[in-house]
């Protein structure tokens, strides 16, 4: 089975936690042992991760850089954190699977210069704030800052992706054996020309999980695996009313996204349900340290096809949505 497995922001960095590299360090060692286990029992794997906190840190820091003339951009800097998660990863996996080449690339994720996220930034990027301090940045920087949870962190638009630029080339590693890393982040943000045919970098940060979706699509994927720091999504998500959801179709899950936080599990849910919608394959969304038992339905939230998209035509068994209480 061919898997492509999307890491939550807490594969690297929890909320509260120091950005520091021994910390970052300690998360890894811990994902790469239930990747491993993915490769191990035989599948073909391709890994991407998320960049939220380690890009908002470097933008910080060039923002604050007295020896630069304006900041680095966010496709650069978003370059910069897929070349130092990628080598974390990489060496992790490397050393569970001595015997398998892992690879990290560096990839580009096109997406639309008339997409409307430009004008209405969603994406948090980097530490969290209080209000007072987020509003003092709003004006000394130019921020747009909105709140998450209890606290407030910096936004930034969050365009669709529309295409993996190297996909081509992570199959053709992935057909030969290779785990290969890439999309990090939701991959480098660029725009093409329609008259020249050249790229651009852009101001954004691609959600990681659509391009993963997007990027399973074109790998001809069989499962989508998000990976995060739940073991379920949720019904009724911040209520008392609140169930473990185990299964669903993708239409059920896209009703219940409309109820769940934009800025976390929303676009989880509806990665999940599109990759199924367009492929036919399964998806999974459930804990980080069981990615295994996702695919085996023993944790977790498995998305499966309904009739009208099964990969093979066949009838699959496709239960009513199961709600734990």
């Amino acid at each position: 089975m061919r898997i492509v497995a999307a890491l939550g922001g807490n594969a690297l960095l929890q909320r509260g936690e120091h950005p520091d590299a021994t910390v970052q360090e300690a998360h890894i060692h811990q994902a790469a042992t239930t990747l491993a286990e993915l490769a191990l029992a035989g599948h073909e794997l391709v890994v991407t991760h998320g960049n939220g906190p380690q890009i908002g840190l470097l933008a910080l820091e060039s923002a604050a850089d007295p020896a630069l003339a304006a900041p680095y951009p966010l496709d650069v800097l978003g370059a910069q954190t897929q070349g130092m998660i990628g080598t974390l990863l990489v060496r992790e996996l490397r050393n569970r699977l001595p015997d398998r080449d892992v690879v990290a690339l560096v990839t580009h994720t096109q997406v639309d210069p008339a997409d409307p996220a430009f004008q209405h930034p969603t994406k948090f990027i980097g530490q969290t704030y209080t209000r007072a301090r987020a509003e003092q940045l709003t004006r000394d920087r130019g921020w747009t800052t909105a709140p998450d949870g209890d606290d407030w962190r910096r936004v930034v638009a969050s365009p669709l992706p529309r295409s993996i630029l190297e996909a081509a080339t992570v199959r053709s590693l992935v057909a030969a054996g290779t785990v290969v890393v890439c999309a990090g982040g939701g991959g480098i943000p660029v725009t093409r020309n329609p008259n020249t045919g050249l790229l651009h970098g852009c101001e954004a940060v691609v959600d990681k999980d659509r391009t993963a979706a997007l990027l399973a699509g074109q790998l001809d994927a069989d499962a989508l695996l998000i990976l995060t720091d739940v073991a379920h999504v949720f019904t009724h998500y911040g209520t008392r009313r609140a169930r473990a959801l185990l299964s669903a179709t993708p239409a059920e899950l896209r009703a219940l996204a409309r109820e769940l936080p934009e800025g976390s599990m929303r676009p989880k849910a509806e990665a999940a349900a599109a990759f199924v919608e367009d492929t036919g394959g399964i998806a999974g969304i459930g804990p980080l340290d069981d990615a295994l038992g996702i695919l085996l339905g023993t944790t977790g939230t498995l998305v499966r096809p309904d009739r009208q998209t099964s990969r093979d035509g066949a009838v699959p068994d496709q239960a009513p949505m199961e709600v734990r209480s």
